[in-house]
């Protein structure tokens, strides 16, 4: 069964935000768009060029009112090394949240369990916390988070013109679609 318009299950754990150590629960992600980004682990050669492309990206994501979330399967005290240690994790202003019982890498579907580890997940979550895109690949294919970046903006302009649809390789401020009878076949 797809996650997809499904409620975000209850959680609790820890994250390293900011020099300090947050809980995290499905609490954070309600009345804001929040964004999770899965990966495998702390401390590995791939992960930190995914956590650099979003801290870059930051600013947009929080003009767009959303808040950005790190998943791996480590504790929060490894995040708050990686952080320390990583000049591209260094860059950081979002949660790096821990996971160590995998209990959000199994909620999200993402979980490897002959390794331990989390499959490279992202999910868009609207302010009532359902699940409004999700896109799940193998680790060796890092992710570009303008992809993410745009799938977020289509989802906040569906939320917001429910009778629209975004086409494909949508943009921001490009048409949209209002399904109708008279479109069938003519696209």
């Amino acid at each position: 069964m797809s996650l997809i318009n499904t409620q975000v299950q209850p959680f609790k754990t820890q994250a390293f935000h900011n020099g300090k150590f947050i809980d995290v629960t499905e609490q954070s992600l309600k009345g804001k768009w929040s964004v999770l980004i899965f990966m495998p682990a702390a401390f590995t050669f791939n992960c930190p060029t995914e956590v650099e492309d979003a801290a870059d990206s930051y600013a947009e994501f929080q003009k767009l009112g959303t808040e950005v979330y790190i998943v791996t399967t480590d504790t929060h005290f490894s995040h708050k090394v990686w952080h320390e240690t990583s000049p591209a994790v260094g860059k950081a202003k979002f949660p790096l949240v821990g996971d160590p019982t995998h209990q959000l890498t199994n909620a999200f579907g993402v979980h490897i369990p002959e390794e331990g580890l989390s499959l490279r997940g992202t999910f868009v979550i609207n302010p009532d916390g359902v699940i409004k895109t999700l896109e799940i690949h193998s680790n060796e294919i890092a992710r570009d988070v303008s992809e993410t970046l745009r799938k977020l903006k289509a989802a906040q302009y569906t939320a917001a013109h429910p009778n629209e649809v975004c086409p494909a390789k949508w943009n921001e401020g490009e048409k949209t679609l209002a399904p109708s009878l008279d479109l069938v076949g003519k696209i």
